[in-house]
């Protein structure tokens, strides 16, 4: 009986929690949305703690991303308001890639050490953009612990780069350099290692990896691209690519613009506004988090004509050159913009350019199964894009 009463006990104390949780969201609401509200951008806010959590997975999960945004659109502005919702996290592995990043910022050289960074970062990876939940067991609670322990590991190593600075050897990698040319703290640092490893893994493969799936999708993009790479080759005796080479692929160029509009990794930006910020007749009030859709802008219609198509050609309409520039353009912004543009935009362009030439000079390929986008949990293929790859047979008969 006393078991019975404790849980009837139990069940009443979390009703009533519930009740007041209940309470205090809509007492907060009617105040944000009280005296000046028609200054607040508009919009609800949804379920508590939940907010429109659902709908934005599902708009993620699918190839059609903006689909959140347009639906948010269609009240009377093209701002508007929601509660935080969680994310989940929304990059993945690619062991090679972490790899070779760990070895670059880090100078280290061991396979061993690599691959214990690398295993390490990734559990990081998958649990910074999850359910925040910091108990054993928990995705969330495992990237911490793997962030404790890369910190101090990098603390680690920056006292031994200052150990072999003091006999007069000079530091290895991205750490080592840091230690030589700037003044900062070591927290600073090891956050800012961490912040490179994070941006930099695996956003340029997965760009890749659209391109070659939208050139396969289009075969008449991917003739054309051909042929421009071809006599690229056919230019040079040692088939090594020049920088003059890379200035010489408009339609290259075209492709990768496309690619990054249509299939971008930075599908949207989280930023928040330290101060309060007038924009169109609302403010955001400070401490607001703002999220600017950047594929909501990219995908469309009134901006881009058939913008769920993957259109190469648009790039050379006259008429888009103005918002071609992927610098400062408010319609095209796959690297972001302002203070916190991509700073590794331009090495990117010239990765999947490389990639590219190398790839269809030297390979013709057949996907196997059909497939689709997706951005969640990150960016990528439904089905991992399979395909079956063979030697060009011009190629084998050069060898």
């Amino acid at each position: 009986m006393g078991e019975k009463c404790a849980t009837i006990f139990s069940f009443m104390l979390a009703t009533l929690l519930f009740i007041a949780i209940l309470a205090k969201f809509v007492q907060n609401k009617k105040k944000n949305f009280g005296k000046g509200a028609s200054k607040f951008p508009p919009g609800r806010r949804s379920w508590p703690l939940i907010g429109d959590s659902f709908s934005w997975y599902s708009a993620v999960a699918s190839s059609h991303p903006p689909r959140f945004v347009e639906d948010q659109v269609k009240r009377p502005s093209t701002i508007s308001t929601t509660i935080k919702s969680f994310f989940f996290k929304m990059f993945a592995e690619r062991q090679v890639a972490i790899n070779l990043m760990v070895n670059q910022l880090f100078g280290v050289s061991s396979e061993s050490e690599i691959n214990k960074m690398a295993q390490l970062f990734s559990d990081f990876v998958d649990g910074c953009l999850s359910v925040p939940i910091k108990m054993p067991g928990f995705t969330y609670y495992t990237a911490m612990q793997a962030r404790e322990t890369i910190i101090s590991k990098i603390n680690k190593t920056i006292v031994e780069i200052r150990r072999r600075e003091a006999a007069t050897e000079v530091g290895n990698g991205v750490l080592g350099r840091l230690l030589e040319e700037e003044s900062l703290p070591d927290d600073a640092i090891a956050d800012f290692m961490i912040n490179l490893l994070f941006a930099g893994n695996e956003t340029t493969a997965k760009t890749i990896l659209f391109a070659v799936y939208f050139l396969t999708q289009c075969p008449k993009a991917l003739m054309q691209l051909t042929e421009e790479q071809d006599s690229l080759r056919s230019s040079s005796d040692d088939h090594m690519l020049t920088w003059q080479d890379y200035k010489a692929m408009p339609f290259t160029q075209c492709v990768i613009d496309e690619t990054l509009r249509v299939g971008g990794i930075a599908i949207w930006l989280m930023r928040e506004a330290k101060e309060d910020v007038e924009y169109q007749d609302y403010v955001i009030p400070k401490g607001c988090f703002v999220v600017p859709f950047l594929s909501a802008v990219h995908l469309d219609e009134n901006l881009y004509k058939g913008a769920l198509s993957f259109n190469p050609w648009r790039w050379m309409d006259p008429e888009n050159q103005e918002k071609r520039n992927w610098r400062s353009s408010p319609f095209y912004a796959p690297f972001g913009g302002g203070a916190r543009f991509c700073p590794g935009a331009e090495l990117a362009r010239l990765q999947i350019a490389l990639f590219l030439h190398y790839f269809v000079t030297r390979y013709r390929w057949t996907q196997i199964k059909e497939d689709q986008m997706s951005f969640f949990p990150s960016a990528r293929l439904v089905n991992g894009f399979q395909i079956r790859i063979n030697k060009r047979l011009d190629e084998l008969k050069m060898q």
